[in-house]
């Protein structure tokens, strides 16, 4: 790929970060269609219901260790359509739902018939006490993408909109110095990295929303030891996973340093665990039901198997059971401890 320096930005080229955020936020972008993502791909929360009712445990944990506040916040952090937030309502208990305030944060119009009292606002609320919860939304905090190029030089990646590609200006500054901390690349020609320094100053920003309470990240993750060699920008359209385009026909994704989210965030206790580790500790095992139920209890059996079966996606090696969960408490105990 050959570089370009003087008119990059002429022709159309962009970086990928310019690219993808308005193909994916701008005036008829991807996020702006009525489908939502659930027009698109299955998160956890559309895999199955259980997802939003360990939510729920979780932000009941934080409400005990919050000494049960007579208003508890909820933030669904890119909200979608409005479907974890609704189904967090629902699998609370009574007496606690009755205190929560609920956010739904998300660019795209408030559905219509969504819950009354779901707040649904572009920014996140400030002085949030309770759980502000993250599902698969750092990975569309677009980033830019660095490649090396023939003389071991990393440089930004510019695309145009029909998703041609051509290297730009060498990398530099702040983004060179998150490259060579988190992210180092060899001096072997078409090795890529995204540049994760967007996503953790976004991460700082929503963590400190929280006066007290809990900040929790879900996403597609790696760690500095294992950071796939050729990045991980992806597209999305119709359930299928294809060529990133940066026109707006497709989301735009890649997946998360949540190690480098975690570090940039200055505040104590900040864990990394898997979603398998995380729900299995919120009461979600995939575990069959005893035979014996199938005997005295068919319907219940039935019941209880297909729960086992959409538990055990939810947790399954290879697939949701890996995506990792940054867990920021504030000014109390981390409620997933063991």
């Amino acid at each position: 790929m050959a570089p370009v320096t003087a008119g990059a930005a002429d022709g159309g080229w962009r970086g990928w970060r310019a690219a993808a955020r308005a193909a994916l936020y701008g005036p008829g972008g991807f996020y702006r269609g009525p489908e939502g993502p659930a027009g698109h791909f299955r998160t956890s929360v559309h895999a199955s219901p259980l997802f939003a009712g360990a939510v729920a445990r979780l932000l009941c944990r934080v409400d005990e260790a919050l000494g049960r506040p007579a208003v508890l916040d909820f933030v669904d952090m890119a909200a979608g359509r409005g479907e974890l937030v609704t189904g967090v309502l629902a699998a609370l208990p009574a007496g606690v739902a009755a205190r929560v305030r609920a956010y739904a944060v998300e660019l795209a119009g408030r559905p219509a018939g969504l819950d009354h009292r779901i707040e649904w606002r572009a920014e996140t609320p400030e002085g949030v006490t309770g759980l502000l919860f993250a599902n698969e939304w750092l990975d569309n905090v677009p980033v830019e993408v660095a490649e090396v190029d023939s003389a071991g030089v990393p440089r930004l990646v510019l695309v145009r909109e029909d998703g041609t590609e051509r290297l730009g200006e060498p990398v530099a500054g702040a983004a060179a110095e998150w490259l060579a901390r988190w992210w180092p690349l060899g001096a072997e020609e078409g090795l890529r990295a995204e540049i994760g320094l967007p996503r953790d100053e976004a991460w700082t920003a929503a963590a400190g929303t929280l006066a007290r309470g809990l900040a929790v990240a879900v996403d597609y993750a790696h760690e500095r030891g294992a950071r796939p060699p050729f990045g991980t920008l992806t597209g999305f359209r119709e359930g299928r996973e294809t060529t990133p385009v940066p026109d707006g026909s497709c989301d735009i994704t890649a997946h998360v340093a949540l190690d480098a989210c975690a570090a940039a965030c200055a505040l104590p206790g900040a864990r990394l665990l898997s979603q398998r580790d995380a729900l299995r500790a919120l009461g979600v095992t995939g575990g069959r039901p005893p035979l014996t139920l199938a005997s005295t209890d068919p319907a219940g059996y039935v019941r209880a198997l297909a729960g086992a079966s959409e538990a055990a996606e939810l947790t399954a090696p290879g697939g949701f059971g890996d995506f990792g969960w940054l867990v920021q408490p504030v000014g109390i105990p981390d409620v997933l401890a063991g």
